[in-house]
């Protein structure tokens, strides 16, 4: 079953750490079965606070986002989106035919 990655990021606190953390990110998938299908594009709150963008990524079941998440090469590269904005991160099962 597929499993999802949602992060909204809800407020910057720091540009320039949030910008070396976008430098880097993508690099991170490599060796990974992971596809991104909502990258900051146009959107808009229905419901809840403001955000300032959603990612959403998809991977082939949670076992798979937690080993990107929680590996060593993501976790290095992710102190610095810790460092440049507040963000919500949610791992969620998807509902496959």
């Amino acid at each position: 079953m597929s499993a999802y990655i949602v992060f909204q990021r809800e407020a910057t606190t720091d540009q320039q750490a949030l910008d070396r953390y976008a430098e880097r990110a993508d690099s991170t998938f490599a060796g990974h079965d992971v596809q991104a299908l909502v990258d900051y594009g146009t959107f808009e709150v229905l419901e809840g606070p403001p955000i300032e963008g959603v990612v959403v990524l998809r991977f082939p079941d949670a076992a798979a986002a937690r080993q990107w998440y929680h590996g060593e090469q993501y976790q290095d590269v992710v102190q610095d989106r810790f460092l440049g904005a507040t963000y919500r991160a949610v791992l969620v099962d998807g509902a496959d035919a």
